[in-house]
């Protein structure tokens, strides 16, 4: 493996940093993140310059479904939330043959059909970000608290609040869902449009 093996640490050498340069939500609770572009486009001239190739090989994905029924102004709608979870294989191989396997853990949500690729997206971002021990710029509130520490969101109101980019609990919402919590308590808790459920799962990933 000595060649695969001083190929990555040529790699590891060239993309040692990815910067947040990604802006998600607005205003006061803004804040950055790593673009799946960046990240992909660092790799891939790093790759070419060294000899490595990485090809997804596996992918082994759990989907669960939400409905429900939401009250408009048009009447009553069918609503879903579609969340799935994947792990992915990879095989990274080098121009000598020599080959390993990684594996990646992705997760994502929709309302429609979106959920495996933002799955997918979310598990290769961070086999490449993590096997590499790339920094992506400063320690943030995710980074120092432990999810043990994250309260669960409050029960539902008798008239829930609207959750939104803007809103004071949106990087509390963010916090959580990091650390595991579940999109259905979320919307047990407030109001949540598709956009900002759509935001706040970008957020996440």
């Amino acid at each position: 493996m000595k060649n695969l093996t001083q190929a990555v640490n040529k790699v590891m050498a060239e993309v040692e940093n990815v910067e947040k340069a990604m802006t998600i939500g607005n205003g006061r609770n803004s804040y950055k993140g790593v673009s799946d572009k960046d990240v992909k486009l660092m790799f891939n001239r790093a790759f070419r310059k060294n000899g490595l190739a990485m090809f997804q090989t596996k992918v082994e994905p759990t989907t669960k479904v939400e409905r429900w029924v939401e009250d408009s102004q048009y009447g009553p709608k069918q609503k879903q939330s579609v969340f799935t979870e994947v792990v992915v294989t990879y095989t990274l191989i080098h121009s000598s043959g020599e080959l390993i396997e990684l594996q990646g853990y992705g997760h994502g949500i929709d309302s429609q059909d979106k959920a495996a690729g933002k799955a997918t997206t979310y598990a290769m971002k961070y086999t490449l970000l993590y096997n590499f021990l790339v920094a992506t710029g400063e320690i943030d509130d995710t980074d120092a608290t432990h999810s043990n520490n994250l309260e669960t969101p409050p029960a539902k109101k008798t008239t829930p609040k609207d959750l939104t980019p803007e809103a004071p609990e949106w990087k509390d919402a963010i916090k959580y869902l990091k650390g595991a919590g579940q999109m259905s308590k979320i919307k047990e808790a407030w109001t949540l449009t598709e956009e900002n459920e759509n935001l706040l799962m970008e957020a996440v990933l």
